[in-house]
Order: C-alpha cells, then sequence, then structure tokens
C-alpha cells in the first residue's frame, strides 16, 4: 500500500472539514434551482421566460423575487463570503504544526458552526440566532489566522 499525504492526520483532518465545507457550498447552487423548480419562479434572467420543456407555461411573474429562493441564495452567498476564508486560514494553521486535537476541534468545531449557521437560515430564525451560529466560527478563522501570522514571525 502506498502512502499518500492524507496519511497525516493533520492533512487529513483539514481534508475532511475543507471538503465538507466545499461541498455544502456547491450544493447551495443545487438547492437554489430546488427551489425554482418547487415554486416555479425566482428566475433572474429574462430568457427564463421563454417556453421550454421545463417551463411550459412561462410568466412574468416568474422573475418577481420569491422568499424561498432568495433565502437560499442570501445562504449561499455567506457562504461564499465566509467559507472561502476558512478553506485558505485552515490550510495555513495545519502548516504551523498544531496539535491534533486542537486542529481537530477548529476545524471541525467550523464545519459544525456553518451547519448550525445553515438550519438557523433556513428556518428563518432571527438575526441574533443567525449571529450566534456564525460567530463562533469568526472567532475560529481570527484564531487560525493569528496563530499562522505569529508563527510567520516566529512567535
Amino acid at each position: 500500500m502506498s502512502s499518500t499525504l492524507l496519511d497525516d492526520p493533520l492533512l487529513a483532518t483539514y481534508a475532511l472539514a475543507a471538503s465538507l465545507m466545499i461541498l455544502k457550498t456547491a450544493s447551495m447552487a443545487w438547492l437554489t434551482v430546488l427551489r425554482m423548480t418547487q415554486v416555479k419562479g425566482g428566475f433572474r434572467a429574462p430568457e427564463d421566460l421563454r417556453q421550454t420543456r421545463l417551463n411550459p407555461q412561462p410568466d412574468p411573474k416568474q422573475l418577481e423575487p420569491n422568499e424561498a429562493v432568495e433565502r437560499v441564495r442570501r445562504i449561499h452567498q455567506n457562504d461564499l463570503e465566509n467559507i472561502p476564508i476558512f478553506l485558505a486560514a485552515g490550510y495555513l494553521y495545519i502548516l504551523t504544526a498544531p496539535p491534533l486535537w486542537l486542529a481537530q476541534v477548529l476545524l471541525y468545531g467550523y464545519v459544525v458552526t456553518r451547519a448550525l449557521h445553515f438550519v438557523a437560515y433556513l428556518t428563518a430564525q432571527t438575526h441574533d440566532v443567525r449571529a450566534a451560529m456564525w460567530t463562533p466560527g469568526s472567532l475560529i478563522i481570527l484564531f487560525m489566522a493569528g496563530r499562522v501570522a505569529l508563527a510567520a514571525v516566529g512567535v
């Protein structure tokens, strides 16, 4: 059996957390399409009103915002604003060779906070609830980036 870089527990921890976040972010586009299909609306482009097999009875109202579709778009936008930063900070963090247990707490903790944030947003919880789910993940990123910066200057 050949060994791979993923035999390193730190890298494997990052790879799993990063893969889950990439899958979550990518799946949001599919959830948007599913919502648009369910409500037969929430389209954005005028050409979506052309009659097709998937839209046999186009209606100009299909271009009006639909809250179910817009909610998923907002969740996706939030992912696009946060997850790439996590991917970079997490990778740089594992380069500092932190204790495995701490890396697991931080990286998997971030994944959990994003899952909780998703549920809170999807179920229309208040900003306070969403912020309570977002804040720990943001602090995790700040901690990792700060630790990387200190390691880079030799502290």
